[in-house]
């Protein structure tokens, strides 16, 4: 798919109005959390990682948010996704700062910078306790700088935004399902059904670099941002997450809502949304884009190369914060709109899940040679 370059430079103004809320849970089958999240308004520095809602005047300097699922077993899931999210907030706090400019590429770069670093940060944790070797998380983290959401992917957590009262994705997954899907074994319809719809091809912390997606959305009034991990969007396809924002005009209502909404169809996972809604004079009426994923060329920087120095030198400062899981200790029993489920799958295993892409990948290209 050819690269997406605005055909404006988005230039930051005021009359930016939000309105946020973000929710976790560890839903019906799992015994404790992995999910973190969290959001941050760059101008003033104010860091946010709570259920509660905000209404906020977005300044010069943007805001970004942030969902991350972490995998591993026992406690190393939960400190992987809680390690990204600080990572970003640290890497927008250090580097996204006047002095450094406020042009879209170079946004873009820090957001970049934001992935490596957790990235960084994750792999050298496990490569110094053996006890957590194969910790990671998937990461999905927002951006908005005036009018313009820059978004970056790695793995299958999602970003969508609900126009008009229809939902449609800014991200790609980075999966096994999406490559088959974009090679045309699939269709969409089959994947949410394929037993092996859980292999992702990248997360942080495995691998010592990783390449997130970058990609950019043009905003309008009344738009709303959901970001969600995937506990969330394998119970509730596009239209399910559209009709319940939709019908929450408070994003805590929202997000409270699609929480329910998951464990209702089964809560097999950790399930975090974070829903985000846009107003104000500094958005347009009516945007000239659809929405839709928007690859954006961002060229690779050597201003990369000393971040990681900086992280090796341990100027980056270390995780500090525990993750924040609003309605762990609350019994399954007393949530609304829920259903009991058997047994829960076992956490997603990275390595083991290159394996199965490989084995995967064989199969799919012997029966295509034969069958052709």
């Amino acid at each position: 798919m050819p690269s997406y370059t605005p055909p404006e430079t988005p230039v930051p103004r005021p009359g930016v109005r939000i309105r946020v809320a973000g929710l976790t849970d560890v839903g019906l089958t799992r015994d404790h959390n992995e999910d973190a999240f969290a959001w941050a308004d760059l101008t003033t520095g104010e860091q946010h990682r709570d259920a509660s809602g905000h209404v906020l005047d977005v300044g010069a300097r943007g805001m970004v948010f942030v969902v991350a699922d972490g995998m591993g077993g026992a406690a190393a899931g939960e400190l992987a996704s809680d390690m990204a999210v600080e990572a970003v907030l640290d890497t927008f706090a250090q580097n996204w700062t006047p002095a450094f400019g406020a042009l879209p590429d170079e946004f873009a770069q820090v957001l970049r910078d934001a992935a490596d670093t957790a990235n960084h940060r994750i792999y050298a944790y496990a490569g110094a306790h053996p006890e957590y070797a194969g910790m990671g998380t998937t990461v999905t983290i927002a951006a908005l700088l005036g009018d313009t959401l820059y978004a970056a992917q790695v793995g299958d957590s999602r970003a969508y935004v609900v126009r008009a009262g229809e939902a449609r994705m800014i991200t790609k997954d980075q999966s096994l399902m999406q490559k088959l899907i974009e090679a045309g074994e699939l269709t969409e319809e089959e994947a949410e059904v394929n037993d092996r719809r859980n292999i992702i091809l990248q997360a942080l912390g495995p691998d010592a670099t990783v390449r997130a997606d970058i990609t950019t959305q043009r905003l309008q009034r009344g738009d709303t941002l959901v970001l969600c991990s995937d506990g969330l969007s394998v119970h509730l396809r596009a239209p399910d997450i559209a009709a319940v924002v939709s019908r929450h005009e408070e994003p805590s209502d929202a997000c409270a809502a699609l929480i329910a909404a998951a464990n209702a169809g089964g809560g097999h996972d950790n399930i975090t949304a974070v829903v985000v809604r846009f107003d104000g004079e500094g958005l347009p009426p009516d945007a000239t884009e659809s929405v839709g994923y928007h690859a954006y060329a961002l060229p690779d920087q050597p201003r990369l190369d000393r971040l990681q120095g900086r992280m090796r030198s341990g100027a980056v400062p270390a995780v500090k914060r525990p993750p924040i899981t609003p309605l762990e200790g609350v019994p399954v029993a007393a949530r609304p709109e829920t259903a009991r489920v058997a047994a829960a799958p076992e956490p997603r295993d990275a390595t083991r899940a290159y394996v199965w892409v490989g084995l995967f990948a064989l199969v799919v290209a012997v029966a295509y040679a034969v069958y052709r």
